[in-house]
This record gives C-alpha cells, structure tokens and sequence, in this order.
C-alpha cells in the first residue's frame, strides 16, 4: 500500500492519493490533474477513483476532470447533490482497494455534506483516516461557510453542533494509533487554528486538539464560534463550481486571453497588477490594484476581487504571467481574466515613498489605517486611532477613512499594505503612503 500527500502552500491543501496492487483513488484533488497522472503512471496504477469529502470552498477541484479523462467513478456523501455523474457514498458504504478498503464517514460539521474516510488495510486493520475539512490537526473546520451556499445550507450554530457530535460520536471513537490525514494545514481559511504538521494520529489529537477537549455541547459551540477568519469573497463561488465539476484546467487555462503590452484597456474593467510593490510605485496604471505575486497570491486575489467581477492581469514577465494565470484557475478566477499581459512601457502612475523617521515621531500627522484582521488587531495595536478595515472590506469601505491629511496604509509585513494603498489611492486627493515592511519597526 503506497499513501502519497500532495501539498499545495499557496491554499494550504492538502490532497492524497492511495495505491494498492496496482488501483488507485485520489482523494480531494487540486485543480491541476497531472501530479496525480504522473504519480499513478510511475507506479503502473490506474485511477479507478475519485473521493470528494465535500464541496471545497477554498479551491477548484479536478474530480469531474479526472472521472472524464480516466472513467474514474467520483464518490460523493449523497446530501452534497452533485450534478455531475457520481456514486454516493455515506455510512455504510465501502470501496475495496487492492488488498485496501475504503469506508465512509458522515462527519457533518464542516458543512452538512462532509465526510470522512477510513482506511482499513491488508489485515483489515484501521490505519488512517483521510478527514478533509473534518478534522485538522489542532483544530476542527470552522462551521460558517454553509449558511448561503451549497445544495443543503445550515446556520452556523446548527454545525457547530453537529461538529460537536462527529467529534464525540465518531472521531472519538477511532483507535489513537490511526494517522490523521486533513486536507489543510497552516494558513488555511477553513479553520483557525491549523498546526504547520501536515498529518497526525487520533492519539495526538486526542490529546492536544481543544475540539478533543471539550465535553460540553454549548461550550464547544461556543468556542468554535468564536474567532474564526474572515470569510474571502471566492468561497460560495467554488462551492458552487465544486457541486458542478470545474471544467478542463489547461484547456480553461489555455483560453485566457494574452494581449499584447500596449493594448488598450477597457474602461471600468478592475486591473491586477502583480508586480512588485516598489515597481509598482515607480509607475502603474491608474486605478490599478497591486495584489503582488506571493505564497497567498490567490487567496488574496479571491478575498479582494469578487467572483462576479472581470479584471486584466499584469505581470512583469511573461513567464511570471503564466504561473498567476494558473494560480487564478486553482481558485476559478482564470474565467474573470479580461486578458492577461506583461508591464506596458508607459505607466504614469506613481506612488509616494513614506519617511519612516516621520511617521515614527510624528503619527498623528497621519490618517492611519490598520487593514490587518480583526484578531490580529485585538491581540496587538500599533498605532493608537488608526482605522481599521480588514483588506477584504477596503474597496467597500474607503469612504470611511478621512482625507484631511496623508494617508499611511499598514497591515503585519507590508505585503497587504502594498494591495490596501493601491486601492484607497485613486479615489482620494491627499497622499497614500505604504509603510511597507517597516512596521516591523514599531
């Protein structure tokens, strides 16, 4: 029995593929098929499956490319009403796997549609549980993101609870030696609190998981209530392609139009300028958004851009543009590509250069605005009365910040703040500064 882990940094996820006596099932695959094709090929498998625990919010799965291309059954939980062709597979249900097996379980929580998997292996031995949104290490999935989308929706108490009882009723349950296999780890908006380990066992999360430790029905709600990230703008968008079956990655990605570098420009159309923060000052096009290439380029992308929007994408290589255009297609944004170009030789626009020494003797000389997180402002202010507005609500909120002096944008590392100041900058008369990576300074 050969268990691989794929694992994409840029969402945090984490997908899987099992192989034995020469079958093998892919399990919650990314958007990008042909790891798993080369994968199987080197270990003269054939794909005769693909498990989807639920239907991702946080990317584009590959499951009705992958059931196309291979006739691959794709196995689904039966509430998820998936419209493409699929087999349910819920409690009870079992798939043999060479000398493997395969069972399903119900473990709403997540969503009303999740599910995890349970390995058994040769000896019929419980070995490892694949537990997608499930259950994370340190952590369980957060229970808000079902309350507007989806073939079945659900309060976010509702599946708090239910989480409450998959934990006690189930996961509880299994042996302390079985591996635990999540589909996220660090930096995943699915949860809150996700350990950087990749995988874990039962045993270990027993003991270190505060899901685990909470025997209280009103007080696990409440505590996995509590906290939880900012939900991006993309997530009821994926949900929705996920339940249809996203189309052929290269051949979406392929159709995205690549313009030349002097094109004109449709008016009122947003444009994604991915370039480094300090050459997008020296010159950008007005109104422009400097979302930078970076490990969360695609999640920034999708938390600040809606799904209903189109935009151009600038790079500052054509080599560089390839990898955004199939960083936008693993969160499905490769659609709302108005055209896709390199840096065009005349940029006008230009960005002011913050004096740090100022800003450091003299803040109230400044409008301050604070987009990091909401708990990231909690646990630490660093400038008292700034206004805050997490970055995915600044294009909707900029009419709250006052222009009656320069205005000094920061989030934690300077990465955000490059994306904030492009956005407040066209529609105010008074300087935008980027304090950048100098407050790591304060």
């Amino acid at each position: 029995m050969i268990i691989e882990q794929f694992y994409d940094k840029g969402l945090a996820h984490g997908s899987y593929v099992i192989i034995s006596k020469g079958e093998a099932i892919v399990i919650d695959p990314a958007r990008d098929p042909q790891p798993y094709y080369e994968f199987v090929h080197k270990h003269q498998a054939q794909i005769l499956g693909i498990i989807e625990t639920h239907p991702h919010a946080d990317f584009v799965s590959s499951h009705h490319e992958i059931s196309k291309h291979t006739g691959a059954e794709i196995y689904v939980s039966k509430l998820l009403g998936a419209d493409y062709p699929h087999k349910t597979f819920d409690d009870g249900d079992t798939i043999s796997l060479g000398l493997v097996s395969l069972s399903a379980m119900n473990t709403p929580g997540h969503s009303p549609d999740s599910i995890c998997i349970l390995l058994k292996d040769e000896h019929g031995k419980e070995h490892a549980l694949f537990s997608g949104d499930t259950l994370f290490v340190g952590d369980v999935g957060r229970p808000d993101l079902r309350e507007n989308v989806g073939n079945m929706t659900a309060k976010r108490e509702e599946l708090a609870r239910a989480m409450y009882h998959s934990v006690q009723d189930k996961l509880k349950k299994l042996h302390d030696d079985v591996l635990v296999y999540p589909a996220h780890g660090a930096g995943s908006l699915c949860g809150k609190n996700l350990s950087s380990d990749l995988s874990s066992s039962i045993g270990r999360e027993q003991k270190t998981n505060y899901a685990f430790q909470i025997n209280d029905e009103q007080e696990f709600v409440n505590a996995l209530l509590q906290d939880q990230p900012f939900i991006p703008k993309y997530f009821g968008y994926d949900v929705a392609i996920n339940k249809q079956g996203a189309s052929s990655f290269e051949t979406s990605v392929n159709a995205v139009p690549r313009i030349a570098e002097n094109s004109e420009l449709e008016n009122g159309v947003l444009i994604i300028d991915a370039r480094p923060q300090t050459n997008f000052r020296k010159g950008h096009i007005q109104g422009s958004i400097n979302i930078m290439d970076g490990g969360k380029f695609e999640t920034w992308l999708g938390s600040i851009v809606g799904p209903e929007e189109f935009f151009y994408l600038i790079a500052e290589s054509a080599e560089k543009l390839e990898i955004l255009i199939r960083k936008a297609a693993k969160i499905g944004y490769e659609s709302r590509i108005k055209g896709a170009l390199t840096t065009p030789s005349s940029l006008k626009e230009t960005m002011h250069e913050v004096n740090v020494e100022d800003v450091r003797h003299a803040p109230a000389n400044f409008t301050i605005v604070d987009i990091r997180n909401p708990g990231e402002t909690a646990s630490k202010r660093i400038f008292s009365g700034a206004i805050e507005i997490p970055l995915p609500e600044l294009r909707e909120r900029i009419s709250e910040i006052p222009t009656n002096k320069p205005i000094l944008v920061h989030c934690a590392g300077g990465y955000r703040s490059a994306a904030g100041a492009s956005i407040i900058q066209p529609f105010v008369d008074v300087p935008v500064l980027d304090l950048g990576e100098a407050v790591l300074t304060f």
